[in-house]
């Protein structure tokens, strides 16, 4: 039996999240191809300026512009010389959609720069389903690398990988490769913690809440079992390890230099159980980590400052960071 698929939301936040959800829709083509050309003239962008905007500076930064792969780095206007913490920021979009310069994501970073205090490098990472799995991932480690090699004049003894969504995905999977080579490959970039909000998680199973939440905005059944078709491998179930990080196919014992780790979970997200699960195998593992609940948040709930969670929210983050 299905329940109310989301909780009061002011109207304009409705507004958008159906518009955002009827566009995305209306952009996947039934071959397992995305219409770029009509979600270009819904996906508003916001650009890079020098000029410090409510208290944050941003530039673009090209890692290697033969595959568009770069970051937008946001700095805080009342930023010492003194040591602060960098995040490298993932975002979300199901691997298919969105960018750094997506405003919601402009918007987004630029208020944890602010509000925390950090440097925030936001990876513009190649999207599928042009660029199936393993690609994002190849590219935040990347970018990682650039950042280790000298391509940012920052400490970065102090770095943290945060996400959301699909980009919450790609923090566990970044951070175990760094973590693979982490006394070795890594001399400058340590990494000292990850914040997952709200994962992209999956498997062939069911969940209750993904049954219970069938008509949720943003992340229907339908709408995830799509995207992780035309994001994995030809052939591959959901069960694959990039989706089902502690399924029947997961890959081994974690890295001991996996670093410590927050998982948020919002009660009206359909993949809930799967970040449950997530949170779970971290620990069963003798992984540090937190979990961090909001019942009524929806999905990407976050990237919307008049909902009271997502101020909570940045609070939590900043206690985390600091």
């Amino acid at each position: 039996m299905t329940q109310r698929a989301s909780p009061p939301l002011p109207w304009k936040t409705r507004l958008y999240i159906a518009l955002l959800s009827a566009v995305t829709d209306g952009a996947r083509r039934s071959d397992g191809t995305i219409n770029r050309c009509i979600l270009s003239f819904f996906d508003a962008r916001s650009s890079a300026s020098a000029k410090p905007r409510r208290g944050v500076r941003t530039a673009d930064v090209s890692v290697d512009p033969s595959r568009d792969l770069w970051f937008r780095l946001f700095v805080p206007s009342s930023a010492s010389s003194g040591r602060i913490p960098v995040i490298v920021y993932f975002h979300g979009g199901g691997f298919a959609y969105l960018s750094p310069a997506s405003r919601a994501y402009d918007a987004f970073c630029r208020r944890i720069c602010r509000e925390i205090n950090a440097l925030v490098v936001s990876v513009n990472y190649r999207l599928a389903p042009e660029h199936r799995y393993p690609a994002p991932y190849e590219d935040a480690v990347d970018v990682l690398r650039f950042l280790n090699d000298g391509g940012l004049a920052s400490d970065l003894s102090r770095c943290f990988l945060a996400g959301d969504s699909a980009g919450g995905n790609m923090v566990h999977h970044v951070a175990r490769r760094w973590a693979a080579d982490a006394a070795g490959r890594w001399k400058n970039l340590r990494l000292a913690g990850m914040v997952l909000i709200q994962p992209f998680f999956g498997g062939e199973e069911r969940t209750e809440s993904e049954m219970r939440l069938a008509g949720a905005p943003l992340v229907s059944v339908e709408r995830t079992d799509w995207l992780w078709r035309v994001f994995l491998p030809e052939g591959a179930g959901r069960d694959h390890e990039a989706a089902n990080v502690f399924g029947p196919r997961a890959d081994g014992e974690l890295e001991a230099a996996l670093p410590q780790a927050m998982v948020v979970v919002g009660g009206f997200d359909p993949l809930q159980d799967w970040q449950r699960r997530y949170y779970e195998g971290m620990t069963a593992r003798g992984k540090a980590v937190r979990l961090l609940e909001y019942p009524d948040a929806i999905h990407a709930f976050y990237v919307f400052p008049e909902l009271n969670q997502s101020a909570a929210f940045i609070e939590e983050l900043k206690a985390f960071i600091e």
